[in-house]
């Protein structure tokens, strides 16, 4: 009997409070290789001081407030981290035995076999690139075989091969729409594709970036694709009952709303998107689901404008007197009923790595009207309407072209499934398992013994 390969992934964007796409990417990646009968670890890197007490370390893992260590004890790690820093981080294991009740963070926590935590690895890496241009070294005791990072972040495990996942290369192509320090993110990405053992991407079209602008060979670049995957619980709840919990949530009739869903900020397109439907005439309210991020006032300004506003607070939703309704955030459950209930989905992004979210709404059923730039036309095929996303009055027509043709919307909802289909997990993973096995890491053979969500601890 032989023990199954173990891959390590990062915790970077996995110890955000509310999802990202590159979480939800690092949490499809973790379940894909529990697929392929991996062992799995999580390498975290959350503010909690290193304790002794295997419980106390439990607990800080869900809840940094666990009380400060006595100021020696603080100065004595401070200064035995500076003796090191030149030598690299270690991890420590974090035992997750059961003891604390996790079924709150039940939908963000990936499939892991094993998770280890380095008190501020990401900010520590942060400065180590700054200052040294370099990666930082992370010693694991008995280190896994592959290193899958799921972001371009300056690390790397010793004793592993280290990959390391680029999304995506907005800030060099699209530089005003991001806040990046654009010197220090191409100096950190022309590094990875230089150093690294292999990149991973989500596209054709960011592949392409990424060998044009940083050079990158390639052969040292592998398009994975990424896995749409909602429970199927969700998806399959009877229709009667979604109706039944839009209209008393949010006062909304199924089939006669628009929705848009993502973070507000200029790569997104919104400000384009609501002059596009007011202009459209469309009928039913549009809902805008979405964290307000940098320069969100611009995209949406019109909404204040006197013409337009009339702004009402009901709870947590705003109104405008054009029925614009905004919701910062809506539980994943409540958000899939929300998309199944769209008239369509509305997602003209100006650029993408993989645009995840107009998968999402195919794989439901629901029309969706997207941008034809970047990944876009890649992945969502003939089964989405696709315009520029820069032209106002091709936006304009693909609404109303899709609220009044019933045979349209129709159309686009039964191609959706089908296209979305072409990124199940069954098929992420078969591509995950041959470029792994290309680097070294074989398929998990069927004499493999998987160990127990066996946790550091032990």
């Amino acid at each position: 009997m032989t023990r199954p390969p173990r891959v390590f992934l990062d915790g970077y964007n996995l110890a955000l409070n509310q999802g990202t796409g590159v979480a939800t990417y690092a949490r499809n990646l973790s379940f894909a290789l529990e697929r392929l009968g991996h062992e799995v670890g999580v390498l975290y890197g959350t503010r909690a001081s290193p304790s002794a007490n295997t419980l106390i370390r439990e607990i800080a893992f869900f809840d940094e407030r666990v009380g400060n260590p006595p100021k020696w004890l603080v100065a004595l790690r401070r200064a035995k981290r500076m003796l090191r820093a030149p030598f690299g981080e270690i991890a420590v294991p974090v035992p997750i035995t059961g003891k604390v009740v996790t079924a709150t963070f039940r939908d963000r926590l990936p499939y892991f076999n094993e998770i280890w935590n380095t008190q501020d690895l990401f900010q520590q890496a942060a400065a180590h690139q700054r200052f040294l241009s370099g990666r930082l070294a992370v010693t694991v005791p008995a280190p896994p075989q592959l290193m899958h990072w799921t972001y371009p972040l300056a690390l790397r495990v010793r004793g592993a091969r280290n990959i390391y996942t680029m999304h995506d290369l907005v800030p060099l192509r699209l530089p005003y729409t991001t806040l990046d320090n654009k010197r220090r993110y191409f100096r950190l990405n022309r590094m990875l594709g230089r150093r690294a053992d292999h990149i991973v991407t989500v596209s054709e079209a960011s592949k392409r970036d990424i060998v044009s602008l940083l050079g990158v060979p390639e052969d040292r670049v592998t398009n994975t694709y990424q896995a749409v995957d909602i429970p199927r619980r969700l998806r399959e709840l009877p229709l009667e009952q979604v109706r039944a919990e839009i209209d008393g949530s949010f006062g909304l009739q199924a089939g006669n709303y628009w929705l848009f869903f993502g973070a507000i900020e200029p790569k997104k397109n919104v400000g384009r998107m609501i002059q596009a439907y007011l202009a459209s005439g469309a009928e039913g309210p549009l809902v805008i689901v979405g964290k307000r991020a940098w320069k969100s006032e611009d995209e949406l300004r019109l909404l204040y404008d006197d013409h337009v506003k009339y702004l009402v607070q009901e709870g947590s939703i705003l109104r405008t007197r054009h029925r614009i309704m905004m919701l910062d955030y809506v539980p994943f459950r409540l958000l899939v009923n929300l998309i199944r209930g769209a008239r369509a989905v509305l997602f003209p992004s100006l650029y993408e790595g993989f645009g995840l979210p107009a998968l999402e709404a195919m794989l439901l059923g629901t029309p969706v009207i997207t941008s034809n730039t970047a990944s876009m036309p890649e992945v969502v095929g003939d089964a989405a309407i696709q315009v520029d996303p820069y032209d106002i009055s091709a936006l304009v027509q693909a609404i109303q072209a899709v609220d009044r043709d019933p045979a349209l919307r129709a159309r686009l909802a039964e191609a959706g499934p089908r296209q979305a289909d072409r990124f199940s997990p069954e098929r992420y993973a078969a591509r995950l398992e041959a470029l792994y096995a290309r680097l070294g890491v074989p398929p998990a053979g069927r004499d493999a013994v998987p160990q127990a969500p066996r946790l550091a601890a032990e």
